[in-house]
């Protein structure tokens, strides 16, 4: 080998990568690179997997700084291209040859010039434009980084979104550590539709998580080293310095935090926790309905987070400077209504059942409205929002008002001087003793709750289900108690009939809970819950009901709590209910004051806007409860309160209500140039080379290369009629399965059947039909999607078939050998910019490899005729062949180094004009610019040869 020859390779950690599916030698033994990230004092992290014979199916971590030989070279090498070893296939129709490069092909990560969607059609849900907009987004070099916030309104399919966007990252070879951060209550929700829908496995740090992991790894070790990823809630998260502590040495690929609004509080352990995790990782997508607290200076911070420098005046900007980073859709947005017709029914109207006050209750009535809150003359009480603490309790139920009264003695007792308060606590005396005997009969909410269940048909003999939503614990309880008798259940029915869902419970009860409600076979038919559930939580797999026995004061809750039965899937007309106690009272402030005109307000705007978050102006429940609250003090109405507060919040910060109110003019739905003008236009597909058709024909192939006696060895069955694929998984698989949920290994018992499909259909109906068992909402069969870890498996079983720096000589319709080589061009951070498959031969260089492979007559019908070639001859054409390919490559960097260019030196002007000190606290205009520039192509490529096609000596190619 020439000198000219040895240098045409990089060397590892000089400025290229090594691939995923390239084999390396390290320590003398073969290995398959997994995947490759840049550190910043290591050089290259290679995650890789041992192929030789000592080593086989152990996993390994290398660096290429510390990776050495005794005399100081580098002690990971990437063979040289020029010393392939050429081997002849002797495979039927070449099936060992083309598996191997369609491997190549599946195991290379796409350029990241390239923008359209690679896998959006291949994933167990509808193909719904609307849904892949935001990985359109997030591929668009719009801003340096995978980087934004999901913002469209409750129910459209956010996890949805997030999961297709997960999944080009991944395709790309940016998805490999991921962390997913939600609340508690929605850790197993969303870690079952990232693995049923995509196949994409993330290992769940509950508590019981916790636990388990503590025992299965080394003591000490950094969980998120161990398992790449993971989904943990929040508050774990923020309430555990070990945790933080671990976080602060971990690069991520991508980081993904739902509900995001929670991190909007400056100094909070929710927002410095996102201060931490923002630096650490490439891609940040941030979801969050209201992401928006009607502060302009503390939304800037949020976008801050995903782009430091997108915003110059924190407290003025406009859609136009954040459009990169920032979608959001609702149910009446142009693309969303249109591919919903018929798909998703229009909710109704809450209907509101008055329910006349019972003697008892206008008794309570009467007590308020003459001492708590008089029409003249001030209240007995010195905290002028008490009484309505006071009176929103009452309207809950008499067992909340006991409560609140309750703990207000004890406050009022612990004070130095209680008889300063002497008048009030007269009072909540009185109060205590109209509720002291006080019961479900006493009730008028409570008859009128069991009149509505039995007339929708709750009961012993029925499936139906309902949503029965509270704010205080104590009355969810109280019913809990008494309503399932009042139905007619009996026996274990009577303790099963109901569950209680509210933020007292571990994240374990909240999920089993959700769970449970979603599982058609299982006996709870009610869920009483309070506003934890209001959050992300999906209801209405079972269930197109839902009552409110006490009205949240704010419009947010209110939509927030009607979003958990109306949400993308549901297959029946939701239908709400709200219980309105009226009173007789002079003066009473019965529910008709404020709850009943909110919910006719919510209703108005969710048909007009699609939404109820801009109509006051305070984007938040806890603000919009307080400020009508104090608004009703000083003698406003509902409607009075609303305006108020809409004028109140104008002004500075009214330019944001667009964001949220106008959403079709602020969301773009193209997220490129080239984007079609039609909003119902799905996004451009990426042109992803294949050589199998389908993942069904690569499948079916590889089985019978790697096991030819798979009935045997793996005790596979195959239903040829509905694709069901049944086998016994060897021990490599089942250590690739660890990453799976355990819940799911152990219920459908992994380790010792395998059940998968590449039938779409049947996979749905086997997730359909997990829904509707008693026991787990997991379903048996999976589908086979091109992350699937089984497909990833059989792929890597391809792809060590062949030997050390092997490349197969074909026998093909050629007129001269034609060098297939594999070009990759990588930026700074070992990213490929430039992928190109060509097909070289002495005349020219072509960059359609597939193209090339199908016009030689390369495919399943061809036979192999077993011809002897000349493979000394061939392999000496391989340094001319690799020569013509680099200059070829050469040639044409510029022209493919386009689509990178133009959006990062709008992003440097962009840059230029920051002044603002980061919001985000760590990154620095230099450290941006040093971003920016890490993203361009560098250095030389890196070449492969993949196989040469050779003409039959007699000029022809037998068919089978």
């Amino acid at each position: 080998m020439t000198a000219q020859q040895s240098s045409r390779q990089p060397a590892p950690g000089t400025g290229t990568s090594l691939p995923p599916g390239a084999q390396i030698v390290v320590r003398d033994e073969e290995w398959l690179v997994k995947n490759v990230t840049r550190t910043d004092h290591d050089g290259d992290r290679i995650e890789a997997v041992g192929i030789s014979e000592f080593v086989r199916d152990q996993e390994a971590v290398f660096f290429t700084s510390l990776e050495r030989t005794r005399d100081g070279a580098p002690g990971i090498q990437l063979m040289d291209p020029a010393r392939t070893t050429l081997i002849s296939d002797d495979s039927p129709n070449f099936r060992r040859s083309r598996l191997f490069l369609e491997a190549i092909l599946r195991k290379t990560p796409l350029a990241q010039s390239e923008r359209g969607l690679a896998l959006a059609d291949s994933f167990l849900l509808d193909p719904l434009p609307y849904q892949q907009r935001p990985a359109q987004l997030a591929l668009s070099g719009r801003n340096l980084r995978p980087r934004m916030l999901i913002a469209d309104v409750v129910g459209l399919g956010k996890t949805l979104e997030i999961g297709l966007t997960i999944a080009e990252l991944i395709r790309r070879g940016r998805g490999e550590r991921i962390l997913v951060v939600t609340p508690q209550h929605v850790l197993e929700q969303f870690q079952h539709e990232l693995w049923t829908r995509f196949a994409i496995p993330l290992i769940r740090l509950d508590s019981a998580g916790i636990e388990r992991i503590q025992r299965e790894i080394p003591a000490g070790r950094n969980p998120f080293t161990f398992f790449k990823r993971v989904i943990v809630s929040i508050d774990t998260l923020k309430n555990t310095d070990q945790y933080k502590h671990h976080l602060e040495h971990i690069r991520w690929d991508a980081v993904v935090i739902d509900e995001s609004h929670n991190l909007i509080n400056r100094g909070s352990l929710r927002n410095q926790l996102a201060q931490l995790l923002a630096p650490q990782t490439d891609a940040l997508i941030l979801a969050s309905a209201t992401p928006h607290n009607g502060n302009a200076r503390s939304f800037a911070e949020l976008i801050a987070l995903l782009d430091p420098a997108a915003i110059r005046d924190p407290e003025r900007y406009s859609a136009e400077d954040i459009k990169h980073l920032f979608i959001r859709r609702t149910k009446v947005s142009a693309e969303v209504r249109e591919k919903m017709s018929g798909q998703w029914a229009d909710r109704g109207p809450s209907e509101s059942v008055h329910s006349p006050a019972t003697p008892a209750e206008e008794k309570i009535f009467e007590e308020l409205s003459q001492v708590w809150l008089p029409a003249e003359g001030s209240s007995v009480s010195d905290v002028p929002l008490f009484p309505y603490t006071l009176l929103k309790s009452f309207l809950s139920s008499h067992a909340a008002l006991s409560s609140t009264v309750e703990a207000r003695i004890k406050t009022l007792m612990k004070k130095e001087a209680p008889e300063a308060t002497g008048a009030e606590l007269a009072a909540l005396q009185r109060l205590r003793d109209l509720t002291a005997g006080m019961t479900e009969q006493d009730s008028a909410k409570f008859t009128a709750l069991v009149e509505q269940l039995k007339a929708i048909g709750v009961g012993p003999r029925s499936e139906t289900r309902v949503v029965v939503f509270s704010e205080r614990v104590q009355t969810l309880e109280w019913l809990r108690s008494t309503v399932p008798a009042a139905l007619g259940f009996k026996g274990m029915a009577l303790e099963e009939a109901a569950r209680v869902m509210h933020g007292g419970l571990s994240d374990e009860q909240q999920m089993r809970c959700v769970e449970d409600f979603g599982l058609a076979d299982a006996p709870v038919r009610i869920l009483f819950t309070g506003d934890v559930a209001s959050e992300g939580v999906n209801l209405h797999r079972q269930c197109h009901q839902l009552i409110h026995y006490d009205v949240p004061w704010s419009l947010i809750r209110i939509e927030q709590r009607n979003g958990r039965i109306d949400r993308y899937g549901q297959a029946h007309k939701p239908q709400f209910r709200a219980l309105i106690l009226t009173s007789d009272v002079d003066g009473a402030k019965d529910d008709r004051t404020v709850a009943e005109r909110l919910l006719e307000r919510e209703d108005e705007a969710h048909r007009s806007l699609g939404t109820a978050e801009a109509v006051s102006g305070l984007y938040r429940a806890e603000a919009e409860e307080k400020s009508l609250i104090q608004d009703l003090l000083k003698g406003r109405t509902v409607d009075e309160s609303l305006q108020h507060t809409a004028e109140e919040a104008g002004g500075a910060d009214d330019f944001l209500a667009g964001f949220f109110a106008q959403v079709d003019d602020t969301t773009e739905p193209a997220a490129d140039a080239a984007a079609s003008d039609d909003s119902s236009a799905a996004p451009p597909q990426a042109h992803v080379p294949r050589l199998f058709t389908t993942t069904r024909e690569f499948v079916d192939e590889a089985v019978r290369e790697v096991f030819p006696d798979a009935q045997q060895s793996l005790g596979m069955d195959r239903d040829p009629e509905n694709g069901l694929i049944s086998f016994k998984p060897p021990a490599d698989l089942v250590h690739r399965l660890k990453a799976l949920p355990p819940d799911y290994r152990r219920e459908q018992r992994l380790s010792e059947r395998l059940l998968v499909t590449l039938n779409r259909k049947l996979a749905d109906r086997s997730l359909v039909r997990a829904r509707e068992s008693g026991t787990s909402s997991w379903p048996e069969i999976s589908l086979l999607t091109d992350l699937h870890p089984v497909v990833e498996w059989l792929t890597d079983k391809v792809l060590v078939k062949l030997g050390r720096q092997e490349a197969p000589v074909i026998t093909a319709d050629v007129e001269a050998p034609v060098y297939l080589v594999q070009g990759i061009y990588s930026n700074a951070l070992g990213r490929p910019t430039v992928v190109k498959w060509m097909a070289v031969t002495a005349k020219e260089v072509t960059d359609d490899m597939v193209g090339t492979l199908r016009e030689a007559g390369i495919g399943p019908t061809m036979a192999n005729p077993l011809r002897r070639h000349d493979v000394d001859g061939l392999r000496a054409g391989i340094p001319d062949a690799l020569e013509a390919a680099e200059a070829f490559l050469s040639h044409h960097r510029s022209d493919w180094d386009e689509a990178l260019l133009a959006p990062i030196e709008e992003y440097r002007q962009r840059l230029g004009k920051w002044e603002q000190p980061t919001l985000a606290g760590e990154e620095t205009k230099d450290e941006l610019s040093r971003l920016a520039d890490s993203l361009l192509t560098t250095g030389r490529p890196m070449l492969r040869v993949l196989a040469v096609l050779d003409s039959a000596h007699d000029g022809s190619v037998a068919q089978a």
